[in-house]
């Protein structure tokens, strides 16, 4: 397993980063990127681009891919919202091989007893949820890795 994640990463940075993220060879890939992008209010389409990008340049090498969607934070209003939420709807609906998840931080967003004290990020307890909510999900993308 490699962490090829960086703290407050937008979808621009991951695209920018996998060619170097991919040296390494990995099996299959959790994208688990737009969180930030959503904090920072950027265009939807901008993200899905950046994740269609990265998605595209997985498929071609083989390697398959989940995909871990997010919402936008309520303050940017409901049509900002359900443009950004749309995002990961369209690119699942796309890319029919790409295994998806379709929150994140579901079952934790929003619970104090889950989260660090900023209210965004999980604490390890939060972790430990969000691992047990997506481990079938990451089960089904392990499936799809073709033996060495």
């Amino acid at each position: 397993m490699i962490d090829a994640g960086v703290s407050g990463d937008t979808t621009a940075g991951g695209r920018a980063r996998l060619e170097w993220s991919l040296a390494e060879k990995p099996d299959a890939v959790i994208v688990a990127l737009g969180g930030n992008d959503g904090l920072r209010g950027i265009e939807p389409r901008a993200s899905q681009a950046n994740l269609k990008a990265i998605l595209d340049m997985l498929k071609a090498r083989g390697i398959p891919a989940m995909l871990a969607g997010m919402y936008a934070p309520p303050n940017l209003g409901a049509d900002y919202g359900r443009e950004f939420a749309g995002v990961y709807q369209t690119l699942a609906k796309e890319n029919p091989e790409v295994v998806p998840y379709p929150f994140l931080l579901d079952g934790v967003a929003g619970d104090r007893a889950l989260n660090q004290p900023d209210g965004i990020h999980p604490n390890p307890r939060g972790v430990d949820e969000m691992v047990r909510r997506m481990l079938p999900v990451v089960e089904t993308l392990l499936e799809k890795v073709r033996p060495a």
